[in-house]
């Protein structure tokens, strides 16, 4: 990582960082074609969740390469100077992560890492019916590594 200065070494901190921000953006690389799409996220912990339905691009990029890179980040803000435009800048806290992809079939799998992206952004646990369940495909990132940024 260039500038060293902004780098988060604090795992709790880079996790704190995960669980405020709004969106999760998955990267996928599929025979040297890059996608990157913006998904809603649950994070406990450990692992990021989130779902799909039946069929789709990201299916198709999982199904040739489950490996991912991911980026999160929050208090994002335009740091404009009213007299050099060379001197405008951002603050903000990012992170980046990569791992692996797979999915979850069993229900009570499902159901938990459902509630973890309902509980990012309603803060509580809800309950999901059977038929929800099957038509609703549910995805589970186990992190390999992440790494932390903060530009103030």
């Amino acid at each position: 990582m260039g500038r060293k200065e902004k780098e988060i070494h604090d795992k709790e901190e880079i996790k704190d960082i995960i669980r405020g921000s709004e969106v999760c953006r998955l990267g996928f690389a599929v025979d040297n074609d890059p996608y990157i799409v913006p998904v809603s996220f649950g994070f406990d912990g450990e692992a990021i969740f989130f779902h799909t339905g039946s069929t789709g691009k990201k299916i198709d990029c999982i199904r040739k390469n489950n490996s991912v890179c991911f980026e999160l980040e929050r208090e994002v803000k335009v740091l404009p100077d009213e007299k050099s435009p060379c001197k405008w800048s951002f603050s903000f806290e990012s992170v980046i992560g990569y791992g692996r992809i797979h999915e979850l079939l069993e229900d009570a799998a499902k159901t938990c890492a459902m509630n973890h992206v309902m509980k990012q952004y309603s803060g509580r646990e809800w309950t999901f019916n059977e038929k929800t369940l099957i038509k609703t495909r549910v995805w589970k990132i186990e992190i390999d590594r992440l790494t932390g940024r903060k530009s103030t």
